[in-house]
Parts: C-alpha cells; sequence; structure tokens
C-alpha cells in the first residue's frame, strides 16, 4: 500500500502527525484510523463474495483483478499462439543490423544508392499548388514577391 514511500517521507509524516493531533491524542488515532481501514477491508472482501456468489459456478475462479485492462491483455496474449509467432519474428529481426544499414545509407557507403528523380511541379487543375511547400531559391536568386505574406 505503501511502497513508494521512503524513510524521509514516513519520519516527516510521523512529525507532522504528533504536530498535528498531540502526542495524547495520536494513540487514539492511529487505532480508528487502523479500525477504519479494517472495516473498507472487510466491507471488500464481503462485496467480492456476493458478487461471486451471484454469478454463479461457471465463475468461482473470477479474479476481480482480471478487470484492469493491462492484467486482462497480458493474460490473454500469454494464452495466445499468436504472440509465440511474433516472439520467433523478432528473433529474426536484428536492429543493429538494420540501423547500421540505415547509417551507411545516409552517409553515402551504400554502395549501389539508388537515383533520386527530380520532383516534378504539383498542379492542381492547371495551377501550381500553392499549399506545397516550395524548394529555397538557390544563393544568387531573390524570392518571389509574396504579396499575401506582406
Amino acid at each position: 500500500m505503501f511502497s513508494d514511500i521512503g524513510a524521509l517521507e514516513l519520519v516527516t509524516l510521523v512529525v507532522l502527525a504528533v504536530l498535528v493531533f498531540g502526542p495524547d491524542k495520536l494513540p487514539k488515532v492511529i487505532q480508528d484510523v487502523a479500525r477504519f481501514i479494517r472495516k473498507v477491508r472487510e466491507f471488500s472482501d464481503s462485496a467480492k463474495q456476493d458478487i461471486r456468489s451471484e454469478l454463479g459456478p461457471d465463475f468461482k475462479d473470477f479474479e476481480f483483478e482480471d478487470l484492469n485492462p493491462k492484467t486482462f491483455l497480458r493474460k490473454q496474449l500469454d494464452n495466445n499462439e499468436d504472440l509465440k509467432e511474433l516472439k520467433e519474428l523478432r528473433g529474426t529481426f536484428d536492429l543493429k543490423k538494420e540501423m547500421n544499414e540505415v547509417a551507411d545509407a545516409v552517409n553515402g557507403r551504400d554502395p549501389v544508392p539508388a537515383p533520386v528523380p527530380a520532383p516534378a511541379p504539383a498542379t492542381v487543375n492547371g495551377s501550381p499548388d500553392l499549399l506545397k511547400k516550395q524548394d529555397k531559391p538557390d544563393a544568387g536568386e531573390r524570392p518571389p514577391y509574396d504579396s499575401d505574406a506582406t
């Protein structure tokens, strides 16, 4: 329940409880809190038993933790044969090899680079496509004047 509370945080909570409730009332408050937690657990256990009895004998092994989507998916995938095929497929895929091939292609170390065709100007119904981002002009060329941008 409190697995993520560290020692310093626990000491801080104890000191804060002593300051708020005082050393005289603190044992009574702790007993009341423990009694409340115990009652909540008993209530939830009895509710689970009632639900199991109402569902009938077909659901006697039903666990409420299975209603958690992560648990449900994990349980379904563990029983699935397709998962075994995926694990086999993942075993044949070598990520480092693929990354090295991509790095070689990017750095120009690919022995047979694929030719890149020149892009054709995009037109829509005979007029230029204004939504397509245009290439940057050469260093000596001025960009075209755009009256809508100014």
